[in-house]
């Protein structure tokens, strides 16, 4: 099987935005050491010469602004050097940065709109998962918006207040709507999915230099253009 494949959306002097494919890791971590984002970023260069040297830690997550699932596709800033990486995490912080997404939650939702607002924590049974109200939580909040209503599932957009590890997940599996192909958070595995049904689509922030608002957006990767015509047509 070919190695999923990263593509980049921009790139400037002081940061890049990449389209992460589903199936690729972010950073190292214990049990996967390569094979990540940041080996790849790291292979093309992207990161300037001297970044990170007072970090200990900074070599198994440069530039990592913000991250997404090994499941979940789509639109990451990751900054060239420290200067950039400290502002663009001082946004996260402060909720300055957009993040929204396209997922495809089982069940009808009964309200067009609406927020999720419930602390999420590591589950105490399961570590590999999120929980709302699980160990050493931490307020959560996701805002949603239908986009249709399909015979067994809802497809939506769903906008990070703020970025808790599974927090898109977590929260639509505690309101009884796993995301479709999520089996870890109780999801339906259909349409061949070999993953949960969820894509950074939408990707907006300040630039730390030139103060200029950047906005991006990704089209849904074919797996799950194909998810959605097959749950059209259920």
């Amino acid at each position: 099987m070919a190695e999923p494949r990263l593509r980049v959306v921009h790139l400037d002097e002081a940061l890049a935005v990449v389209e992460k494919p589903a199936g690729l890791v972010v950073h190292p971590a214990r049990g996967h050491e390569g094979g990540t984002l940041v080996n790849v970023l790291l292979a093309l260069g992207l990161f300037k010469d001297g970044a990170w040297e007072g970090d200990e830690d900074a070599h198994l997550r440069p530039g990592i602004v913000h991250r997404l699932d090994k499941g979940t596709s789509g639109l990451l800033v990751v900054a060239r050097d420290d200067e950039t990486h400290a502002a663009l995490q001082r946004q996260v912080r402060d909720r300055e940065v957009e993040r929204v997404y396209l997922a495809l939650a089982g069940g009808r939702l009964a309200s067009r709109t609406g927020t999720i607002d419930a602390p999420i924590g590591r589950a105490s049974r399961q570590r590999h998962r999120m929980a709302v109200s699980g160990a050493a939580s931490r307020q959560a909040r996701t805002h949603f918006t239908v986009l249709e209503l399909l015979p067994r599932e809802t497809y939506l957009e769903a906008r990070l207040e703020t970025g808790r590890t599974h927090q898109i997940r977590a929260h639509f599996a505690a309101i009884g709507h796993p995301l479709t192909g999520d089996t870890t958070y109780g999801g339906a595995s259909r349409y061949g999915l070999g993953r949960q049904f969820l894509h950074a689509h939408r990707l907006s922030f300040q630039h730390p230099r030139s103060g200029e608002r950047l906005s991006f957006s990704s089209a849904l990767p074919d797996d799950l253009e194909e998810a959605l015509e097959a749950a059209h047509a259920e």
